[in-house]
């Protein structure tokens, strides 16, 4: 049960966050950022790597990770790279943006299967979303949209995930192609979080809060 209450509870964390920071830019959220990127990371390589490459062909293995990292670009034309922390998002009009709601949604579901056999990869989920949670919820509190609408985005983008993992548990389906859909979400995760760690700072700079941080998400992973 606790891998489909995590992801939840890291959406309302987010959501926390950004209620009390309200329109301030926090350093706090830019560097968890860098974490949840650092930890994600590592995890998908220590642990969902291998076990995809134990399970299917090598060379076949590439091509769906990099079917992942073009989905990724692909989703992000349309989210503009909000999964990993942009914050470059119109917030003028009252037009529900649905391109950026859905492509969220596909993102935030795709993550829930690599939960299915590796119950460590809820933790990097868990942490990657509180970011992406006060980032979201920070755009949605400066939108215009009606409260019902940022509750109704929430509600759903906060269900994808459990929803993703409740369907590579339950269905024959998705056991049978696990792995395929495993490899993919490895391309994601890479593309998301390697954009995370080596984009620069504030005037183009690496600073060493950053790199600590990045240092401290590699070990954690390496030791859960």
């Amino acid at each position: 049960m606790i891998k489909y209450l995590l992801p939840v509870i890291a959406i309302v964390g987010g959501v926390t966050i950004a209620f009390f920071t309200k329109n301030q830019k926090s350093i706090g959220t830019k560097l968890l950022l860098s974490f949840s990127g650092a930890f994600l990371l590592a995890l998908a390589l220590f642990d969902l790597l291998p076990e995809v490459y134990h399970h299917l062909d090598a060379k076949q293995t590439g091509l769906f990770i990099m079917c992942g990292i073009l989905l990724q670009v692909v989703l992000e034309l349309f989210s503009k790279g909000v999964e990993h922390g942009h914050d470059h998002i119109p917030k003028e009009g009252k037009a529900f943006q649905w391109t950026l709601f859905i492509s969220l949604c596909i993102h935030s579901f795709l993550e829930g299967f690599p939960i299915h056999q590796h119950n460590d990869m809820v933790y990097g989920v868990l942490i990657h979303k509180i970011p992406i949670a006060a980032l979201i919820t920070t755009f949605l509190f400066q939108s215009s949209y009606s409260k019902i609408q940022i509750i109704g985005f929430l509600v759903v983008f906060a269900a994808m995930t459990p929803l993703g993992t409740y369907i590579s548990n339950n269905t024959a389906l998705a056991t049978e192609y696990i792995d395929i859909v495993n490899a993919i979400v490895i391309g994601i995760f890479l593309h998301i979080a390697t954009t995370i760690l080596f984009e620069t700072g504030e005037g183009h700079t690496f600073n060493l809060s950053k790199l600590i941080m990045i240092c401290l998400g590699i070990s954690m992973a390496h030791f859960i």
